[in-house]
């Protein structure tokens, strides 16, 4: 006589249990901020690398998608936010999130806007534009680097903060530099000597494009502060965190 078949096994639910269910409701999972400031940064890093880019030719097609890495900053700060304020507990300081969230945002605002300054004041990008838009590509990087080690390795995160804030000082080197050959004594008495009969027009003409271009670094000049303060509110969190 055949011996009798044994009773299966109930398969393992893939359920969590109530308890479980229970526990993950009053005490839900924190969310994985460094994951949501990474891929902020990186976007950071995608649209000062297209800066740079623009600053070599001005290339319109260049300028349209640093417009559209703009809108895509704009909808992950939105999500970004929307899971902070959602969120019951926080994997570090709830403030230091929210700072880091909207300063590295303000990177990719100032990138498009300073392709708004350049288009809307007709400038055709200089070798100093472009050395200032590496300078800024560079402390982006350092300070995405810095996010990346940020609770892993805070001496290293810290060393990387500073560098974002170096690229500040590199960037207002050549800001000062640019400022000095735009407003040359000697340039604008060539124009004077060579103008003619026109020499008022000429002249004119001169002073309206030394403000135009001026504009531009300036506006570049702010761009590297904005990079030099998301790299001090990413001191900051490591400080708090160490």
């Amino acid at each position: 006589m055949a011996s009798p078949e044994p009773a299966s096994q109930a398969e393992p639910s893939s359920k969590p249990s109530a308890l479980l269910r229970l526990v993950r409701k009053v005490f839900p999972v924190a969310p994985d901020f460094y994951a949501l400031l990474n891929a902020q940064c990186e976007l950071a890093v995608r649209t000062t690398e297209a800066l740079v880019e623009f600053m070599r030719a001005a290339d319109p097609i260049t300028g349209k998608m640093i417009r559209k890495l703009e809108h895509e900053g704009d909808e992950l700060k939105r999500k970004n936010l929307d899971t902070l304020n959602r969120s019951f507990s926080t994997t570090f300081d709830r403030e230091d999130i929210d700072r880091g969230i909207r300063s590295i945002d303000e990177i990719l605002n100032y990138a498009k806007t300073t392709v708004r300054e350049v288009e809307a004041l007709g400038v055709t990008p200089d070798e100093d534009m472009l050395e200032m838009a590496k300078r800024i590509h560079e402390g982006t990087q350092a300070l995405c680097r810095g996010y990346r080690l940020l609770g892993k390795d805070a001496e290293a995160a810290q060393v990387e903060s500073y560098a974002a804030h170096k690229a500040e000082r590199n960037t207002e080197k050549i800001y000062r530099r640019a400022l000095s050959r735009l407003l040359d004594d000697d340039r604008l008495a060539e124009v004077v000597a060579a103008a003619g009969d026109d020499g008022t027009i000429r002249v004119a003409r001169e002073i309206v494009r030394i403000f135009r271009r001026r504009e531009v670094y300036r506006h570049l000049s702010n761009s590297a502060d904005v990079v030099a303060l998301a790299g001090n509110y990413l001191h900051d969190t490591i400080v708090k965190a160490i």
